[in-house]
């Protein structure tokens, strides 16, 4: 006579689901298991009915919808006033002691390179190069919407209770100039209550690793209920099957949408994002020295100049930095306010300072460059390198 799977009394019944997984034996054959189902599941992304026509949200996605242009100022807006002063443009230099230090500092921070090069070569020569960055940085605010959802666990409903305001009549909290930041706000009169859709308002999901029987086919006894001979599987107890550790045997999961309280809150979500839009000129010299060296280093500040709108910079002596500014302004100012509203605008000259030193080593010459306030150092070609090698 044919073993059978040992069956506990009662059959498991599973959320919403009939046990699949059981197949009874037929007279004189041996337990049958049926494959499993597949997963039933509710939609990945919420049906587009899901969410109400809201006055003057009635472009609003899932997912966002592009930046909201603002509405033309009700009031003048403020005209920019004319910079401070010209500073007088002076070029600091620097001395042999310092280029010689700075390359000595280099060297040292260098495990393979000589420091007889840095402290012993001869300086022969030293050029100081008009090197000028002009910085124009536009802070932004721009405001975008998307339809959202979250878990309803009793949050106040409010949709159409009376027209919700235009996603630029929301206050925001004052932000700091110049600061990347973001603030996120549910649209006052657009929530709503509505069913899950990933569960279709069950709370619940079947779960997929057992296709929401309960239950999975014994790893020991290979759903036989029997070991060797006559001894019944201790492992499930002789039924063949064993609960589904996933779902601790129920069948289903909690919705991972509305974490099982059947309902969501849709509303529409207001992103108020700040940015700071900074574009730089550097002035191309002829020492030899990368620009792309430069952005890695300050200088001395020679103008600055924050207002609502600045003026184009004027008056300064290197005529590509006048050129830059006034493209550059003119630039920001008709692109960033298509999209966002202009808070304000800055704009600094800096000089750094670059030294081209040439040098004698045994004989042969050499050039190095120290630039910026922090004296860095740029060397094309090292006369004294050792083979290093990691222990």
């Amino acid at each position: 006579m044919e073993k059978q799977p040992i069956m506990s009394g009662g059959q498991h019944q599973n959320y919403g689901i009939a046990n699949p997984g059981y197949i009874p034996a037929a007279a004189g054959g041996a337990a049958m298991f049926a494959p499993p189902v597949a997963e039933s599941q509710g939609p990945s992304a919420p049906p587009a009915g899901m969410f109400d026509s809201m006055p003057g949200y009635e472009g609003t996605l899932a997912g966002g919808g592009g930046f909201l242009p603002p509405p033309m100022p009700s009031y003048p807006a403020p005209q920019p006033s004319p910079g401070p002063e010209q500073p007088q443009w002076n070029i600091p230099s620097i001395t042999e002691d310092t280029a010689r230090d700075a390359f000595i500092l280099y060297a040292s921070s260098k495990c393979c390179y000589s420091s007889a090069p840095a402290k012993n070569g001869v300086i022969t020569n030293m050029e100081a190069f008009n090197t000028y960055r002009y910085r124009l940085e536009t802070f932004t605010e721009s405001r975008s919407t998307e339809w959202s959802h979250e878990p309803y666990h009793g949050q106040p409903v409010d949709a159409y209770a009376q027209q919700p305001p235009g996603p630029w009549e929301i206050p925001a909290r004052a932000p700091v100039f110049f600061k990347d930041d973001e603030q996120k706000m549910k649209v006052p009169y657009t929530s709503s209550m509505k069913p899950c859709h990933g569960c279709v308002g069950m709370g619940r999901k079947p779960c997929k690793d057992c296709a929401g029987s309960g239950n999975k086919v014994c790893w020991v006894c290979n759903g036989s209920g029997y070991r060797q001979g006559d001894d019944r599987c201790n492992h499930c107890s002789g039924r063949g099957r064993e609960n589904c550790i996933h779902c601790h045997g129920q069948g289903s999961k909690q919705c991972e949408i509305c974490h099982g309280k059947q309902q969501l809150l849709v509303y529409i979500n207001l992103t108020v994002k700040w940015t700071n839009n900074s574009e730089d000129y550097v002035v191309e010299q002829s020492s030899g020295l990368q620009v792309a060296n430069l952005s890695k280093v300050t200088g001395k500040e020679l103008f600055r100049d924050s207002q609502y709108m600045v003026y184009p910079l004027m008056g300064f002596p290197d005529p590509t930095v006048v050129q830059a500014a006034q493209r550059l302004v003119g630039d920001h100012q008709a692109r960033f306010s298509q999209t966002s509203r202009i808070l304000q605008q800055r704009q600094t000259i800096e000089l750094i300072p670059v030294t081209k030193v040439t040098y004698t080593w045994k004989g042969k010459t050499y050039i190095y460059f120290v630039y910026g306030n922090e004296f860095k150092v740029h060397v094309n070609d090292y006369p004294a390198k050792c083979c290093c090698s990691v222990m």
